[in-house]
């Protein structure tokens, strides 16, 4: 026995000679396709493709057997697309609408086991939450460079939608990234949810609201980062020494001695220590007081400095080190 469902849009993708409808539940919406292309791409298509079916009550839509999903039908038809065609904008853009059409990429490729679209949409998100202090420092100047969008900042996302989205999908690589920068936001703002950034009224758009874990992490994020900046301030430039090489001893230890005092004023809450001490090493190396070996040599201790706080980056929420992250997330084939 079978029944004929009401007849529904097509959705996109519809292919005509598809063999199987895919109805997301509470939608108008079907999309047909071809069950054995699925089945390829994913596991749990094939095993629900092969699931004995009722002997009675079969749901048929144009001469095809009715498969019910539930998916958010944008979502279900990007993901199929992305099977068929690749993901298109996964490989261009950097807005909200980008982010959303990953977020639900990454969610559905997930749930469905798809590793080739899953680690395609890591990989997309990588780009702007690194997990290279390279990448930390292009993704900077990114946002120092790039124009306002509907008067939001790069990326345009708030770090809070991307954690969020990151903990639903079980992707650890982006997470002490992501809470570096959300460690530069108050409490308040995460807590209060009215930050223009989380004012996204989108079905895909993760959820505003930040978890007891994560609040967590945050607060411990937050305190590092304001360590990273007086530890800076005071030791590397307060209780800097010339170098053996040095050929203006008294000159350049005055030098970083009134550039800590005035580093110790003028620091913010919301300060970026990694950019900050780029920020104060390239203000050196300009400086016409400092001596060469003295600038060569501070400009290196800062290099050596924001090298090992991006090491000890995951170890301050908990997680292991960048590579077993990467080899986590990203294995090599």
């Amino acid at each position: 026995m079978s029944k004929d469902v009401p007849f529904h849009k097509r959705g996109d993708p519809w292919f005509d000679d598809g063999n199987i409808v895919l109805l997301p539940e509470d939608s108008s919406i079907a999309f047909k396709v071809h069950r054995d292309f699925l089945s390829r791409h994913s596991e749990v298509f094939k095993s629900m493709f092969e699931l004995p079916q009722p002997t009675s009550d079969v749901e048929i839509l144009n001469d095809c057997q009715v498969v019910r999903m539930y998916d958010l039908p944008l979502e279900l038809s990007n993901l199929i697309k992305a099977l068929y065609d690749g993901t298109g904008p996964l490989s261009h853009g950097q807005g909200v609408d980008d982010f959303l059409y990953t977020a639900g990429i990454l969610r559905l490729s997930t749930k469905y086991f798809i590793a080739r679209l899953r680690t395609q949409a890591i990989q997309h998100l990588v780009r702007t939450w690194s997990g290279t202090l390279r990448g930390h420092d292009e993704m900077i100047e990114l946002a120092v460079k790039a124009p306002l969008v509907d008067d939001k900042s790069y990326p345009y996302v708030h770090p809070l939608h991307v954690l969020n989205l990151a903990r639903s999908t079980n992707v650890q690589i982006i997470i002490p990234s992501i809470h570096y920068f959300l460690s530069l936001y108050p409490l308040t703002d995460l807590l209060n949810g009215d930050h223009p950034k989380l004012q996204i009224d989108h079905p895909s758009c993760p959820s505003s609201n930040i978890s007891p874990q994560d609040l967590q992490a945050y607060t411990l994020m937050y305190q590092a980062r304001i360590e990273m900046i007086l530890d800076f301030v005071r030791h590397t430039c307060g209780e800097r020494v010339a170098t053996p090489a040095c050929q203006n001893n008294a000159t350049c230890v005055k030098v970083f001695v009134r550039t800590s005092s005035r580093l110790s004023r003028t620091w913010r809450i919301r300060t970026g220590p990694l950019h900050y001490m780029v920020q104060v090493s390239d203000e050196i190396s300009e400086h016409q007081d400092v001596c060469g070996p003295c600038k060569r040599a501070f400009r290196q201790d800062v290099v050596t400095l924001r090298e090992d706080i991006w090491r000890r980056l995951p170890s301050i929420i908990g997680l292991p080190s960048w590579e077993e992250l990467n080899a986590i997330d990203l294995p090599k084939p």
